[in-house]
């Protein structure tokens, strides 16, 4: 196993006197490790990224938790060891900052919201319930099976898991969920609208279809099973009446779906508001960019359709149209078949009297 080395070990082998440029080549530093070492001067680890004779070749971040198959702890002491790791502690970390980032978006209010992070086959991290996610510690970050038991951690696991349990154990590439209410997109999900298609090439190539999930009471197995099922083909699903869980390869990359779903829902509304119409791109720029989604790894059940089942937004109905009511249709007799009102037209006698003697005069 690869050596993990954090921040506070870099701060350590300062103290110590030693050059926390010499750490094993193939260890493998987190995030804060690696922009703790970057501002650490003439290291041999730092110069030779720095040198112009050895450039290094560019990465793309990539925050995704990869663990070995069938090597979950199974001690309870195991379990605690693993739970307190330096490489948890780090993804509690994130945790955290994911939460605060939600609310400061207003995407969450009260103790509202969830996030979860898959670290085995059966091991998932989750915060506690009644928290805002706004002020969530690492301390208090969670750990359950994939059944939802407890298995570490101070304070009790949210009940809301279950419906993140319910797309990781449908959907394999799940490995992370967020849970949140943002404003414009809980508006459809309020309203039960689906968001339509072949608007935005953003939405297609990072979101691809959002789907919309039956309401059912949150926090049970119903709900766990609805979302669950539609996790499958859906990687940001607005759940009616409720809010969304969107889903991604880490952390980071969900709540980026968060961010990317409440941004087209927004755009959404505000142009069906403009009284142009929505134009679409057609069905041949939209297979161009499913291809260019399935080669960044994201699936796309859509790829498989026939062109005429693609941009199908027959359901999306933007808007409310006022227009004046038709008048009521006559009867044979040419009288109306609505019942007149007595008083309304006295009023009007009245008036068209009082107005003919002015006119008189």
């Amino acid at each position: 196993m690869r050596t993990i080395i954090t921040e506070k070990d870099l701060r350590d082998m300062l103290a110590r006197g030693e050059d926390p440029g010499r750490i094993p080549a193939d260890a493998l530093l987190t995030p804060s490790a690696r922009d703790f070492l970057a501002h650490v001067p003439d290291t041999p680890r730092t110069a030779a990224k720095a040198s112009p004779s050895t450039p290094s070749e560019p990465i793309i971040p990539d925050y995704e938790y990869h663990w070995k198959a069938g090597g979950d702890p199974k001690t309870p002491q195991d379990i605690q060891r693993f739970f307190n790791s330096p490489e948890i502690r780090e993804l509690k970390k994130r945790m955290c900052d994911i939460g605060r980032r939600i609310w400061e978006k207003d995407y969450v209010d009260g103790n509202g919201g969830n996030l979860t992070v898959r670290v085995g086959d059966n091991l998932v991290l989750c915060p506690p319930t009644l928290i805002s996610k706004g002020f969530m510690k690492p301390e208090d970050i969670c750990m359950v099976d994939i059944d939802g038991n407890q298995l570490a951690g101070t304070l009790k696991r949210t009940s809301e898991v279950n419906t993140h349990l319910g797309i990781m154990k449908r959907q394999p590439k799940a490995k992370s969920c967020v849970h949140a209410h943002p404003p414009h997109a809980t508006a459809f999900a309020v309203a039960s609208v689906k968001p339509p298609t072949c608007m935005i090439p953003e939405a297609e190539v990072f979101l691809g279809e959002i789907g919309l999930a039956p309401y059912e009471t949150p926090g049970t197995p119903d709900n766990a099973r609805v979302v669950g099922e539609m996790g499958i083909n859906h990687q940001s699903i607005i759940m009616e009446n409720h809010g969304v869980i969107t889903w991604g390869k880490d952390i980071e990359d969900a709540y980026w779906k968060m961010e990317n779903t409440d941004a087209y829902c927004k755009t959404i509304w505000v142009a069906s508001q403009l009284g142009n119409g929505l134009k679409t791109f057609g069905t041949d720029k939209l297979q161009d960019l499913i291809r260019i989604r399935q080669s960044l790894g994201m699936d796309d059940k859509r790829a498989d359709l026939k062109e005429c089942e693609l941009c199908d937004n027959l359901e999306f109905r933007p808007g409310v149209t006022c227009a004046v009511p038709a008048k009521p249709a006559s009867g044979g007799n040419g009288a109306s078949n609505s019942a007149s009102d007595p008083e309304a037209e006295e009023m009007v006698r009245a008036i068209t009297e009082m107005i003919a003697k002015e006119l008189k005069r």
